[in-house]
């Protein structure tokens, strides 16, 4: 038999490529999740069992939750990326590092086919298949929801007529969580005026009692919650768990596809939302006005990079390295309040912030120059406007 990986995450798109490619295309299935955050033991080994009911012949979890973490998520922390100032890159992220992980195993397992359930009018697809292309580009690439453009009607009807029941509730709406936030999908984000219904959104308001979080960054990195240290994985995860409850973090990003097309998808990503601006307001007190300004032009580069699939581009490794550089002083705490829907960020505390008073208060009192000094600055400053003015003083 031919063998063949398959990018599977339990979804309906994913299960109806597992039935498809093992009974009727004679594919012997090995099917493969990458965790990247966001499922539990006991979501695994349901998967797991899934896949092998659908006609998988073997089934393989790989970790990667703090892969994901060091190649990609500390890099969108230290680039203060949000896609359109909002999107905090929950599944584009995702997708490079489980692409990876995925085509590394079928070097391994030795697999001439390697197959994912992307659309053709998606992202992902793109992603997938650039990275599979550039890491093995010997391994064809199998896609049948994209070759067959096939419905999620159609994939459940198949489903059925093969004795899986899938229902239509539960295909109703497409679900991806992750350690960096859940993307939100279904037939109202379709549509360019109706909102997500607040059942949709994986997480519900369960703290209405406003809360004060104290989170502490060593150069860019989340070390603490409250002064208790942990992995920033691990903190990522706790934030995640306390903020949900005030369901924090939703909305829906509409930003322009790889493709060429308008795409929108609603999003929950409590715990990204907070850290990048609780460090974005960390930045502020300890960087230089031109490192922030060069900073935002990199992070938002990177941001596009990744979310169009260059993550392995050589570009990349060099933003990164500015970026890391960038952190050396980026250490502190940063105090944060949750409440119902939203929350608020309440000021930093940090040996490098260079709100010095030694050096003056802003619109208070100045301490380092004297008040000529002052005069004799804004003198010099204004010359390039008075000389434009001064030729041009004719013109209409």
């Amino acid at each position: 038999m031919k063998k063949l990986v398959l990018a599977y995450s339990g979804g309906l798109d994913t299960s109806y490529c597992a039935k498809y490619l093992s009974k009727d295309q004679g594919f012997e299935v090995h099917a493969v999740s990458v965790n990247t955050g966001g499922f539990s033991k006991e979501e695994i080994d349901s998967i797991h069992k899934k896949a092998l009911e659908l006609g998988a012949t073997s089934y393989t979890s790989i970790d990667a939750v703090q892969t994901f973490y060091e190649k990609v998520v500390k890099y969108l922390i230290f680039g203060n990326v949000l896609k359109n100032n909002t999107y905090p890159l929950s599944v584009s992220a995702e997708r490079i590092v489980q692409a990876i992980e995925i085509v590394n195993y079928a070097k391994k397992v030795g697999a001439k086919y390697i197959a994912h359930g992307s659309t053709g009018a998606g992202n992902d697809q793109v992603r997938f298949d650039m990275i599979f292309q550039i890491i093995a580009p010997e391994i064809e690439i199998i896609t049948p929801i994209r070759d067959n453009k096939l419905a999620r009607e159609a994939e459940i009807a198949y489903l059925k007529q093969n004795g899986v029941d899938y229902p239509w509730e539960k295909a109703k709406y497409s679900i991806n969580r992750g350690l960096w936030g859940t993307s939100v999908g279904g037939e109202e984000t379709l549509t360019s005026h109706k909102s997500l219904p607040d059942s949709a959104y994986p997480s519900q308001l369960q703290e209405t009692e406003p809360k004060q979080l104290k989170l502490t960054f060593h150069k860019g990195e989340l070390i603490a919650l409250d002064g208790d240290n942990d992995t920033p994985v691990n903190n990522i995860v706790k934030l995640e768990a306390i903020a949900s409850k005030y369901a924090i973090g939703r909305d829906i990003h509409v930003g322009d596809t790889i493709i060429g097309i308008k795409g929108r998808v609603g999003f929950e990503a409590p715990a990204s939302l907070i850290i990048i601006k609780a460090h974005h307001l960390l930045e502020k007190h300890t960087l230089t006005k031109w490192q922030q300004y060069q900073k935002e032009q990199q992070g938002n580069f990177y941001g596009m990079l990744l979310h169009e699939g260059n993550y392995l581009d050589e570009v990349m490794r060099n933003i990164e390295a500015f970026l890391t550089d960038t952190q050396k002083n980026v250490s502190g705490d940063v105090f944060v309040s949750l409440h119902p829907y939203r929350f608020e960020l309440d000021g930093i505390s940090s040996s490098h912030d260079l709100m010095n008073a030694s050096f003056g208060s802003y619109g208070e009192m100045n301490k380092g120059w004297t008040a000529d000094d002052a005069k004799g600055f804004i003198k010099i400053l204004s010359n390039s406007g008075k000389i434009y003015n001064h030729v041009n003083q004719n013109n209409d």
